[in-house]
């Protein structure tokens, strides 16, 4: 009764999940999956227990069976001239044998696994596995962490430490490898047999792992250290064919690297000139810089210039006896934080409305000008509109009262809760001009300005970064940041192009309003030059 009470308990809890997918891009969402495994972990060991009362039954039948007829077997026909023990030969072998036959071939595994083998389609697909792998690597790549860091759990921040196994690594690399990325590939296979070397039993063994290592390094044009491998992969498993076979090649395009060596040496004796008015660092790399807390353009000088100030806007009437705490965090763009401008019990609520309706974070399609899924934005979120509940009228109050700006040609206000590296990489929040369709359904004009709610610390990355300008803002629960998209003439502000860091450590929650054009004609006049 017990076993059965705690599966229909399981089956309900697992249906809740039904209506999510992709799981790995919200942490939020995945914490409801932490639950289901205990409840599943429950549900298992009232199937072991009931399986192990049922062989201790069996157990106790067989010592008292073998007792009894080690002294039968002594003297068959003295035992059986006994009349009582005659009968209970006959009641044994007619009757409680075929209790016993009735007691081992029932199984109490059924309701249980019927109960997985039902419900695994509410569980995380190959899509979460391979999300949360990829974000893995993104982290790795980021934030420069080798793969023994990761591997250990050495991370910054870290409360709860777990390690990888040898089948972790192995999974990882196989993951990078399915997708063409064979620098990750063998870093990971690098991990999973550093781990073996060290002792670490697995059943994923040195040969297997020696070949994926080999494989991805030669993809990767050292055929040197590919040769090594394969090798010594050899020397495991002489017979290995795949890798008689490389072997033969990887000498033969060895010495073939090795003729061409001089030609390459001399065109690396006259480089090309390098043209000196551009950037020599990529976005990417900006970017990747900033997340790590480097990179940061802002001088001595200019950061002089930045203060924090008491703010009433003017004087607006619900500011002027406890006027906000202002901070500017940069100033081209000009970017100001805010301070305790929203409370913990707020966020819980907001969190509260939010997370039932999380669904994966879409983008605008520059071409189709319509929402899509990204891979260069992981993360879920949700629109709380003001008539949901009264908190959400008074959150849009509050960003109205501060920035001068008219809400009800706002959109909605959008939660977003990031998963595993979740990410939002370099975008701007405006439609530029080879875009005229990006918000022509919502009749309110481009994106004016974005406001921006950090619901929650951060262990370690999950800066909002500006990768063109070299700023970097860190999340701090409680606050919020605001900036203008477009000068006031309508033209984009460019240097605006900001992304979101991956979280290395933590759980990420934002809120953010996108106030549009229309309505502001009275409250931001119009400039007269472009950058106005």
């Amino acid at each position: 009764m017990e076993l059965q009470f705690s599966l229909i308990l399981l089956s309900c809890l697992l249906q809740a999940l039904a209506a999510h997918s992709s799981f790995f891009t919200s942490i939020g969402q995945m914490t409801d999956l932490l639950y289901t495994e205990k409840d599943l972990v429950t549900a298992l060991k009232d199937y072991i227990r009931a399986e192990e009362s049922k062989l201790e039954q069996v157990k106790q039948w067989a010592d008292k069976l073998d007792s009894l007829t080690v002294t039968a077997a002594q003297d068959p026909e003295g035992f059986l001239g006994h009349p009582v023990n005659a009968f209970k030969l006959m009641k044994r072998l007619n009757t409680e044998w075929g209790d016993l036959e009735s007691l081992v071939l029932r199984d109490t595994a059924n309701g249980f696994i019927s109960n997985l083998t039902l419900q695994r389609q509410h569980f995380p697909t190959d899509e979460d596995q391979t999300g949360a792998a990829k974000a893995l690597l993104r982290l790795q790549d980021t934030y420069r962490l080798d793969a023994n860091t990761i591997s250990t759990g050495n991370l910054p921040g870290v409360t709860y430490k777990y390690p990888m196994t040898v089948e972790d690594c192995y999974e990882l690399g196989k993951i990078a490898y399915t997708d063409v990325d064979y620098y990750h590939t063998e870093l990971w296979m690098a991990q999973a047999l550093r781990q073996l070397d060290q002792g670490e039993e697995s059943l994923t063994d040195k040969v297997t792992v020696l070949d994926y290592l080999s494989y991805s390094i030669y993809q990767q044009g050292d055929i040197e250290r590919a040769l090594e491998y394969t090798k010594r992969l050899l020397a495991l498993d002489p017979e290995h064919q795949r890798a008689k076979g490389n072997l033969k090649y990887f000498e033969f395009q060895l010495e073939k690297q090795k003729k061409e060596d001089e030609d390459v040496a001399q065109k690396r004796q006259n480089p090309a000139a390098t043209d000196t008015t551009r950037d020599p660092l990529p976005e990417r790399k900006k970017y990747e810089m900033l997340c790590r807390g480097e990179g940061s353009k802002m001088t001595d000088r200019r950061r002089s210039r930045l203060f924090c100030r008491y703010f009433n806007n003017n004087g607006n009437p619900n500011y002027l006896l406890r006027p906000a705490k202002q901070e500017d965090e940069w100033d081209r763009p000009y970017v100001v934080r805010y301070h305790d401008i929203i409370s913990h019990s707020e966020i819980e609520k907001i969190k509260e409305l939010a997370k039932p309706r999380l669904r994966r974070a879409t983008v605008h399609d520059p071409i189709t000008g319509k929402l899509a899924t990204a891979q260069y934005r992981v993360s879920k979120s949700a629109w709380l509109t003001g008539y949901e509940h009264p908190l959400i009228d008074q959150i849009n109050q509050r960003i109205e009262d501060l920035t001068g700006l008219e809400m009800d040609t706002a959109e909605e206000l959008q939660v977003a809760n990031y998963g595993v590296g979740g990410q939002y990489e370099p975008h701007f929040d405006f439609g530029r001009k080879d875009e005229p369709d990006a918000f022509k359904e919502l009749g309110t004009g481009n994106r004016v300005a974005t406001w921006l709610f950090y619901m929650s610390d951060v262990a370690a990355g999950g800066a909002t970064v500006f990768p063109d300008v070299g700023a970097a803002v860190w999340p701090k629960k409680g606050t919020a940041v605001f900036w203008y998209n477009l000068f006031p003439s309508g033209e984009g502000d460019y240097s605006t192009r900001h992304a979101a860091c991956p979280v290395l450590v933590g759980n990420k929650w934002v809120s953010n309003k996108w106030i549009h054009e229309r309505g502001q004609e009275w409250r931001r006049p119009c400039g007269l030059k472009e950058s106005d």
